[in-house]
């Protein structure tokens, strides 16, 4: 794993040992960047299911100005710190450990930096076993948490079905493969 773009291009990621999390492949994040290009400048990122940083990493390589990496499993928090230390950037990052869905849960503070893009990425077979809490999480976010015109992107197995939540809209959908990318935000923004 490593970095494909902007200020750390080229850089090494600690990758997990295990399956615990699922790397994106360098030719779908050089793809969905590719996409998302000119929303990143100065925007706040949530990377969700975090993992060991990969996403959130790369949105602060190509000028994001704050990510929050949202991460419970305990061996990638560690990992994702080694690897937001030796890019440096501890003061443009902030670990919420443990359980998203409760922090989503509640309505976001009012000094808190909303975000421009959220990458959602849940573990494998992950909307199989709780989709309708990810429905639920999806609807906390786009309601409560994004910034005008900000929007989710959502991986998922191309085998799993999701349907959203009323108030929101699908507006792109890429397929890698086994992987779909798909582009949510609210319905009344487009």
């Amino acid at each position: 794993m490593r970095i494909i773009a902007g200020q750390f291009r080229g850089r090494n990621l600690l990758a997990p040992a295990s399956d615990t999390t699922r790397p994106i492949t360098d030719r779908v994040k050089q793809s969905l960047f590719d996409i998302i290009a000119g929303d990143l400048p100065d925007a706040v990122v949530y990377d969700c299911f975090a993992g060991t940083g990969s996403m959130g990493l790369e949105s602060l390589s190509r000028g994001s100005k704050l990510v929050f990496f949202f991460e419970a499993d305990r061996s990638a928090l560690g990992l994702l710190k080694q690897n937001i230390t030796a890019l440096q950037t501890e003061a443009q990052s902030r670990i919420i450990p443990g359980d998203l869905f409760r922090w989503f849960s509640h309505t976001i503070p009012a000094d808190t930096d909303k975000p421009t893009v959220i990458f959602l990425d849940p573990p494998y077979r992950f909307i199989t076993q709780r989709g309708d809490d990810l429905r639920t999480l999806i609807r906390s976010m786009i309601q409560q948490h994004l910034m005008p015109g900000g929007y989710i992107v959502l991986r998922h197995d191309a085998h799993d079905q999701l349907g959203l939540p009323a108030d929101t809209v699908e507006f792109d959908r890429r397929e890698y493969g086994g992987m779909v990318l798909r582009f949510i935000r609210r319905s009344d923004q487009g």
